[in-house]
C-alpha cells in the first residue's frame, strides 16, 4: 500500500481501454490502477524484444507502487543497463530501494557509491558514509526493541496509530461492508477509516475496536490522526472531497488534506480545513508536539527536496497557525519522508531517501532549538526490515509504543506492531599507558580492573607489548582503575564517566615499581633503599624528612602484603655508648610506631632494636678520629626484609 504513504492519493473510474496491450498498460499505469498495469505490461512485453525506456519504467513503477520488489527489480535492472549512470536520481533510489527490498545490500551499496561518486555530490557522499557507518555498528550492537504482530490487524491494511488517552487510534482498510465494488484500483482495497481501540497496558494489544468519530468518517480515506494535549482536538489526514465527491485533477489525482475539528461528547464538531492544504498538492500525516505548539506534517507541495518533504508550524493559544517551514536538507532528501513523530526533544519519521534497510525506514533526529535537527539516526532492526517500516510513536517514557509495517510474515497489507524498548546501553573507552616508576619504560600485561562504586569488580584487561590498554566501562558512573603487575607495586585512580556514549577518556597513566628496584643488597641482606633517618639531636621524634624516608618503606609493605622486616637503628661512636643504645632504641621503636600507624599490621615487624654504636661499618669507633662523612656511614637506620 506504498502509496497510501507518500500521501498522493488517485481515484480512478472503470472506462473503455483502447485496443493495443500497450495503449491498455499505459491507460492503467496513467490511472494508477498498478496491479491490473503490471499484468498489462507484462502481457505485452511477452512478444516485445526492444521495449522503450518509458515502457520499463512503467512496468517498474507498477510492481514498485504495489510492493512488488522481485519483479520491479527486474525491470528497474534493464533501465539501469540502459541509462546507465545517466539515470534520473528518482529512478535510481527505486532501483536501490529494489535491491534492498531482496536483500542484495552489497550491490545497492557498491553501486550507490558509484552513483555518487560520478555526480560528484560532497554532502551526499558524507550522509552516506556517515549513516551506512552508524547502520554497520547498530547491526553489531544487542537491539534496543522487541516487537510484536498484534491480533488486531487483519489480512487489510492496518496501519498509522495514534494515542488517545489510554486508547490508541489507528487508520484500517478492514471494513467492507459499505461498499461491494472495486474501490481502490492501486491495489484493490477499500478505503482507509480510522478506529479506536482499548490497550491492554500488560501487553500492549488492542482490543473492543470501533469506528472512530463515525459522524465524520466518509467512505474515502481518513487516516494517521493526532490529539492536542487535552484530547478536545483532532488533526487528521483524508481525500479532498466537496459535496461528498472526490475533488480530481485533470491527471486524475485526488490530493489529501488536513482537517482540524473539535471532539464534544464523541463527535467531530467545528470542522475546518488547515489553510495550507491544496487541491494541487498534498499535506498530511500531522502530528503535534507534546504541548500542542508545533505542528508537523508531510507535504509535495512546491519547493520541497524531494517527492515528499516534512514540514512545521506553530500554533498559537487562539489556534492562528504559522507560514509552514520546511524542515530543511538534513532531515529531508530526495525521496520521500514522512509520518513525523515528535517526543522529548527527538522528531522520529520515515524515509525512503536516507541510508536504511530498504523501503520506509524509521529515524530519529535530535532537536536543538529552531529549525535544527541533527543527522537522521536509522532505529534499526527490529523496528527496521527490508520492507516498509512507518508511523512510530512511542509514549512519554521511551519505553513502549507502535509501529506499522508491510514486512514479511504478517498478517496483511500493512500490520500494526507493539513494541517495547530498553535503555540504550551507554560505555566509555578508558585508556592509557602502565610505565615503570624508575625507567620509565613500557610494563606489559600489567593488569587493569575498575571496581564501582560498591567495590565489585565491572571490567579488567591487560597492557599491551607498548604498556598501552583500553577498557570500556558504563557512562555516568564513578569508578576506581587500579593497575598491577605480580612483583610489581599497584596504583589506582578514580574516573569518572560521563554520559556520551563511546566517548574515549584519554590519559589515565600509571606507574608501578618493580620489587627489585625498591630494594638494596648489603652483604647478602635485602634491605627497602631508603635514605638516611634524619632526628633532630638528642631526640627520636619522627621530623618530617624522616617521614618521606618511611613512607618509602610503608610503599613497600602495603604493595607487597607478604613482605615482614625487622628494623635496626645504629648511631655513631660519639657519645656514651649507654647513652647511645638507648637513643638507638627508642628511634627504632619510633620509626615502628609510624609505619604501624600507616596501616601496617604490628605482626608484619618482627622486632625494632637500637644497637647503638655496636655495629659500625667502618673503623671510626671511640678515639678514632674521623670525618664528618666517615661517621655519617654509621648513623643508620636498617629496614631488612626477613620474608617476601
Amino acid at each position: 500500500m506504498k502509496k497510501i504513504y507518500i500521501l498522493i492519493m488517485f481515484f480512478c473510474l472503470s472506462s473503455g481501454f483502447a485496443q493495443t496491450k500497450l495503449k491498455k498498460a499505459d491507460h492503467l499505469f496513467k490511472t494508477m490502477a498498478y496491479v491490473d498495469a503490471a499484468k498489462a505490461y507484462e502481457e505485452y512485453l511477452k512478444n516485445v524484444d526492444k521495449p522503450g525506456a518509458q515502457t520499463i519504467k512503467n512496468v517498474a513503477d507498477s510492481y514498485y507502487y504495489t510492493d512488488d520488489n522481485r519483479n520491479a527489480l527486474k525491470w528497474y535492472q534493464k533501465l539501469y543497463d540502459i541509462q546507465g549512470q545517466t539515470i534520473s536520481d528518482g529512478y535510481f533510489l527505486r532501483y536501490i530501494q529494489s535491491l534492498k527490498g531482496v536483500m542484495d545490500y552489497e550491490k545497492a551499496d557498491r553501486l550507490t557509491r558509484e552513483f555518487l561518486n560520478k555526480k560528484g555530490d560532497e554532502k551526499e557522499i558524507a550522509r552516506f558514509v556517515n549513516q551506512k557507518r552508524q547502520m554497520d555498528s547498530l547491526a553489531k550492537t544487542k537491539p534496543l526493541y522487541t516487537v510484536k504482530n498484534l491480533d488486531i490487524n487483519t489480512n487489510k491494511s492496518d496501519f498509522g496509530t495514534a494515542f488517545y488517552g489510554d486508547k490508541i487510534v489507528y487508520a484500517s482498510s478492514k471494513d467492507t461492508t459499505k461498499h461491494g465494488e472495486k474501490l481502490y484500483s492501486w491495489n484493490k482495497q477499500p478505503f482507509l477509516n480510522l478506529y479506536l481501540a482499548e490497550r491492554n497496558v500488560a501487553d500492549g494489544s488492542l482490543f473492543n475496536e470501533s469506528l472512530f468519530l463515525p459522524n465524520v468518517m466518509t467512505k474515502y480515506h481518513e487516516a494517521t490522526a493526532t490529539f492536542s494535549p487535552d484530547w478536545k482536538t483532532v488533526y487528521y489526514t483524508t481525500n479532498i472531497v466537496k459535496d461528498k465527491k472526490l475533488i480530481i485533477d485533470q491527471s486524475r489525482t485526488n490530493n489529501f488534506q488536513i482537517i482540524r475539528g473539535k471532539i464534544e461528547e464523541d463527535k467531530l464538531v467545528k470542522t475546518e480545513k488547515l489553510f495550507f492544504n491544496s487541491d494541487k498538492y498534498s499535506v498530511g500525516h500531522p502530528s503535534l508536539s507534546e504541548d500542542g505548539k508545533c505542528l508537523f506534517f508531510a507535504s509535495d507541495m512546491p519547493g520541497g527536496y524531494g517527492e515528499t518533504d516534512l514540514y512545521v508550524v506553530q500554533i498559537a493559544e487562539d489556534g492562528t497557525m504559522s507560514t509552514p517551514q520546511n524542515l530543511g536538507p538534513t532531515v529531508n532528501t530526495i525521496g520521500n519522508e514522512l509520518f513525523p513523530y515528535f517526543r522529548n526533544g527527538t522528531l522520529y519519521f520515515s524515509s525512503d531517501g536516507h541510508y536504511g534497510w530498504g523501503d520506509l525506514d524509521v529515524y530519529e533526529s535530535k532537536f536543538s532549538g529552531g529549525l535544527n535537527f541533527s543527522v537522521p539516526r536509522n532505529l534499526g532492526a527490529p523496528i527496521n526490515s527490508n520492507k516498509d517500516d512507518f508511523a512510530y510513536i512511542v509514549d512519554a517514557t521511551d519505553t513502549f509504543g507502535y509501529v506499522s509495517s508491510n514486512r514479511a510474515l504478517g498478517k496483511g497489507d500493512d500490520d500494526i506492531y507493539y513494541f517495547t524498548k530498553v535503555k540504550p546501553e551507554c560505555d566509555q573507552f578508558v585508556s592509557g599507558k602502565v610505565i615503570n616508576s624508575k625507567s620509565k619504560l613500557a610494563i606489559d600485561n600489567a593488569i587493569i580492573i575498575a571496581y564501582d562504586a560498591f567495590g565489585d569488580a565491572t571490567n579488567q584487561t591487560k597492557t599491551d607489548a607498548n604498556g598501552n590498554y583500553i577498557i570500556k566501562l558504563p557512562c555516568g558512573k564513578k569508578f576506581k582503575l587500579v593497575a598491577s603487575k605480580p612483583n610489581h607495586s599497584s596504583e589506582e585512580r578514580t574516573v569518572e564517566t560521563t554520559k556520551t556514549n563511546l566517548e574515549k577518556v584519554k590519559d589515565i597513566n600509571f606507574e608501578l615499581s618493580k620489587f627489585e628496584d625498591l630494594i638494596v643488597v648489603e652483604k647478602g641482606q635485602e634491605k627497602v633503599d631508603v635514605n638516611p633517618i634524619f632526628f633532630n639531636y638528642d631526640k627520636y621524634d619522627v621530623t618530617p624528612e624522616a617521614a618521606v624516608e618511611l613512607d618509602k618503606v610503608v610503599f613497600v609493605m602495603k604493595n607487597f602484603p607478604n613482605v615482614k622486616i625487622k628494623i635496626e637503628s645504629h648511631t655513631d661512636s660519639r657519645g656514651k655508648d649507654a647513652y647511645n643504645m638507648t637513643l638507638s632504641d627508642n628511634r627504632a621503636k619510633s620509626t615502628q610506631m609510624y609505619i604501624i600507624s600507616k596501616g601496617i599490621d604490628a605482626s608484619r615487624i618482627e622486632s625494632a632494636i637500637g644497637y647503638g654504636e655496636s655495629r659500625l661499618t667502618n673503623k671510626c669507633s671511640n678515639g678514632v678520629k674521623c670525618t664528618e662523612e666517615q661517621h655519617f656511614k654509621n648513623r643508620r637506620s636498617d629496614f631488612i626484609i626477613i620474608q617476601k
